[in-house]
């Protein structure tokens, strides 16, 4: 990849290594991921800027020979290098709806939570700190239900867990086993909403390094005098309160939440139905939280989380619950994907093609959010860890109204804070610090800022 330009430098570390079955397709991709984020929100035609970019952006999406696992697998790959030094990472696993009812014509999608709508299943997981920095993605599984199977609900319930789509949550724990091998150092918690309660996930054989934290859906059975999660739980004294911020959600906006905190071991018993598979009892710990005096106009938090990581103190309880709260990231990375990489709005006549297109925007989106939050925790780095010394040069120069950068670097709270003011960030008291909204839309401008910033320092060819 020495023939690829010094600016696309953070695609070179992301997707230079992927294997795509030819060279020049994996200097097409890295192309194609710069030019796409400095405009990550355009539709294709204005995001590459020629007419020969553009016929080289619909070649790649459509090249059968080109398989979206392979477009991430380069990603998950880098994603390693940064997990590597930290002790300890979150995998967080979701699932959302990726909506095209639009493209009645596209081939290979299938239904969603509703029949009227269409449109694709995507299941990842990220690696992210418990200082909530998005490492990187560690597993993507993306798939189109089968139309036939719409309204068969009950008889899903007789089938095995690799039938049903359950096993996306044993497939990504799957995918942490692997990114474990790769980062020996690393201690991974595999962490997943009500969803991801699942016995066979919870009883599946793990490697040392890999553990569980799953808020629970199912009252299950246990050995206890209670005889269920929620009861053996509740009948466990609060042993102390503690507040948690709550970030703004849909119309809800941010709060302060004040939650009562109970924990202690537990066993569960393998469910009855099941019984002819000889399923072992898991014992592992219960942390409940639950909020008191919450707001009138909001549903009060309560999380009763399941975890195989010892809890033997109340701070260990604590962090627990701080790191179950760490979840809400991979939400943000949704809206990111959808909202600010404008997902929903990629029109192509093949769900294949619209794969190819989700793998390439998943890591724009990652590099939108992990900006944002690098830029919280280590405020004081140089911000070349981050951008392109065009991209820092150029976003100086139009800050300050100067035509020549300093030699070194500014910090990246700096560049961050900059680049969000091009997104309309004001920051009007000293706390406030920019979202990944305004993020996204100062990436937006950073990059025409660079180009023109690179044909005036330059001169035309």
């Amino acid at each position: 990849m020495t023939d690829v330009p010094e600016a696309t430098n953070w695609a070179v570390t992301e997707f230079a290594d992927a294997d795509l079955g030819d060279l020049r397709r994996t200097q097409r991709l890295v192309q194609l991921a710069h030019v796409l984020a400095q405009n990550p929100g355009a539709a294709l035609p204005a995001a590459c800027g020629s007419s020969a970019m553009l016929r080289a952006a619909y070649r790649f999406f459509a090249n059968d020979d080109i398989e979206p696992p392979d477009i991430v697998q380069s990603h998950i790959e880098a994603t390693y290098s940064r997990l590597n030094p930290v002790p300890l990472v979150l995998a967080v696993q979701d699932t959302t709806e990726a909506d095209w009812t639009s493209l009645r014509a596209t081939e290979g999608l299938g239904p969603l939570g509703h029949t009227a709508c269409q449109g694709l299943l995507v299941h990842t997981t990220l690696a992210i700190t418990p200082d909530r920095v998005p490492l990187g993605l560690l597993a993507q599984q993306v798939w189109a239900r089968d139309p036939n199977d719409v309204g068969k609900r009950a008889r899903r319930k007789q089938l095995p867990i690799s039938q049903k789509e359950s096993q996306k949550w044993l497939w990504s724990l799957e995918a942490v086993f692997t990114a474990q091998e790769g980062c020996p150092n690393t201690r991974f918690v595999s962490v997943g909403d009500r969803e991801a309660d699942v016995y066979d996930v919870l009883a599946a054989q793990r490697p040392a390094g890999v553990d569980l934290l799953i808020r629970a859906a199912w009252d299950r059975c246990v050995s206890a005098p209670q005889r269920s999660v929620w009861t053996a739980v509740e009948a466990q004294p609060v042993v102390t309160k503690i507040v948690l911020h709550m970030p703004r959600r849909g119309l809800q906006p941010a709060r302060e939440a004040t939650l009562a905190l109970r924990y202690c071991p537990l066993t569960l018993c393998p469910p009855q139905h099941r019984k002819a598979e000889g399923l072992p009892a898991v014992s592992l710990w219960a942390v409940q939280v639950r909020e008191v005096e919450a707001p009138a106009e909001v549903e009060p938090i309560e999380w009763l989380l399941l975890t195989t990581v010892a809890v033997d103190t109340i701070d260990d309880a604590i962090e627990r619950v701080q790191w179950y709260s760490c979840r809400w990231g991979i939400e943000v990375w949704h809206r990111i994907l959808k909202s600010g990489c404008r997902l929903e709005a990629r029109q192509f006549a093949t769900a294949q093609r619209l794969q190819r297109c989700l793998a390439l925007y998943s890591v724009l989106a990652w590099r939108i959010f992990y900006a944002t939050m690098l830029a919280r925790v280590v405020p004081e780095a140089p911000c070349s860890v981050l951008l392109e010394p065009d991209e820092w040069q150029a976003l100086y120069c139009a800050i300050h109204r100067v035509p020549q950068p300093p030699p070194e670097p500014p910090s990246l709270g700096q560049a961050v804070n900059w680049i969000a003011q091009l997104g309309g960030f004001v920051g009007r008291r000293r706390r406030d610090r920019p979202g990944a909204e305004v993020l996204w839309r100062g990436f937006q401008h950073l990059g025409d800022l660079t180009t023109m910033y690179c044909i005036m320092r330059h001169g035309p060819p």
